[in-house]
């Protein structure tokens, strides 16, 4: 596929809401279907709570099923390994069949997946379980913005992938504490079933809001790597990437730092974890009206103001007040970075956004598990505040590549 835009001198550049591409599709959405829009919300709340829900329930998973903590720990694993292969793939594989199906069937998917890990008889049902749930959440994640963009008018998209992003920051937020406590009450096997009427309804509320979208046809190749060979988009590709390794090699490692350096309680650290989660679903919200007019240099300072509040903790972490204040902002910038890359994906590639929905995914998952596999290595051999470094480091490098994609995108795309 070619791309060409009208060139705009504003921040924007040429991917605006009132950008002309040659190659978008003759008729727009007018009026905005919100209701399948919060119905998607609800199962990506659904698919990150389902996703998590292990952290909290390692021990007993690993005592029922007679294996190590360790091998249970590969539940998290296995399900991000499937969400990267479904995320390249998906959209060649699904290109001929209405996105209604499609969306709804990877709800299907999440559905089968908590049933069958609730009642795992062994090991390795259990993960055939958490491997359905790696294949719904990178397929959904990938069709997402797509599937937004198709629901609402152009300028309402920031505004639907933030309420997107909002069950993901809330999913996030509740998901090990509220594992921990259905645990306690009716076991690991009924807080993974607890899900399963959650995304029950989800499936439903999709299947009644969403309308027929029947698949476009694409110039191009179904092979997401060829949207690399545009260095706007490779660029930004780049980019995304730095900015989740920097996030998840600090992210990864708050819990031992706050326990170890700033010296907080149990009870403490969870409320500390609350209120950066609930700054996340504030930022998702606040940023989505910034974007109309300013997407590139929020895209580039969200990064840089990331990279000065890791450099923030290491200087500050021992005083609780300041870690606090600290870790709200964190939580503000770091969970509006998505909607920001999502409002990103659609304007710059509006006839792939399914492609690149899945480029897209795939490099988050694999920056996410890069960035604690490394972290956890200079945690463990240099300490947290080599670890926090690199953080801001990878996200200092993301903001650059941010700034830059900015002018390249007033060119015309040959």
């Amino acid at each position: 596929m070619t791309y060409k835009a009208q060139q705009r001198t504003d921040d924007i550049g040429p991917f605006g809401p009132d950008a002309i591409l040659k190659n978008a599709p003759d008729t727009k959405v007018t009026v905005a279907a919100w209701g399948a829009v919060f119905s998607l919300a609800l199962c990506v709340a659904v698919l990150i709570a389902s996703e998590f829900m292990p952290v909290a329930l390692l021990s007993p998973i690993a005592t029922d099923l007679d294996v190590t903590e360790g091998h249970a720990g590969q539940a998290i694993s296995i399900s991000g390994v499937f969400a990267v292969v479904t995320s390249l793939f998906v959209a060649g594989l699904t290109q001929r069949i209405d996105r209604r199906v499609v969306v709804t069937s990877f709800s299907l998917f999440l559905i089968v997946s908590g049933t069958i890990v609730t009642f795992a008889p062994n090991y390795l049902v259990l993960m055939i379980g958490r491997a359905l749930l790696g294949v719904a959440i990178g397929g959904f994640w990938s069709m997402s913005a797509a599937v937004v963009m198709r629901l609402v008018p152009e300028q309402s998209v920031p505004k639907g992938l933030a309420m997107l992003n909002a069950g993901n920051a809330i999913a996030a937020t509740i998901s090990a504490p509220l594992g921990s406590f259905l645990g306690n009450y009716v076991g690991w096997r009924g807080a993974f079933f607890a899900v399963v009427p959650l995304a029950l309804l989800s499936l439903v509320w999709q299947w009644v809001s969403l309308p027929s979208l029947p698949p476009k046809r694409s110039e191009g190749p179904s092979n997401v790597f060829r949207l690399l060979t545009h260095s706007q988009v490779a660029i930004g590709m780049a980019s995304i990437m730095l900015l989740f390794m920097g996030q998840f090699a600090l992210f990864t490692y708050l819990r031992p730092f706050l326990e170890t350096v700033t010296n907080v309680t149990i009870s403490t650290l969870s409320l500390l974890l609350l209120l950066m989660g609930l700054a996340g679903v504030a930022g998702t919200y606040g940023v989505s009206h910034l974007l109309q007019k300013r997407l590139f240099s929020i895209l580039g300072a969200i990064p840089l103001i990331m990279a000065v509040i890791a450099l923030g903790l290491i200087a500050f972490g021992s005083s609780v007040t300041a870690t606090a204040l600290l870790l709200l902002a964190w939580g503000l910038f770091a969970t509006a970075a998505p909607v920001g890359w999502g409002t990103w994906l659609t304007r710059t590639m509006p006839d792939d956004a399914e492609a690149g929905g899945g480029l897209q995914v795939a490099t988050i998952q694999l920056a996410i598990t890069l960035g604690a596999s490394f972290g956890g290595i200079l945690f463990d051999s240099a300490g947290w505040g080599t670890t926090f470094l690199l953080a801001a480091l990878l996200l200092a490098a993301s903001s650059t590549l941010a700034f830059a994609a900015g002018p390249m995108a007033r060119r015309v795309w040959p």
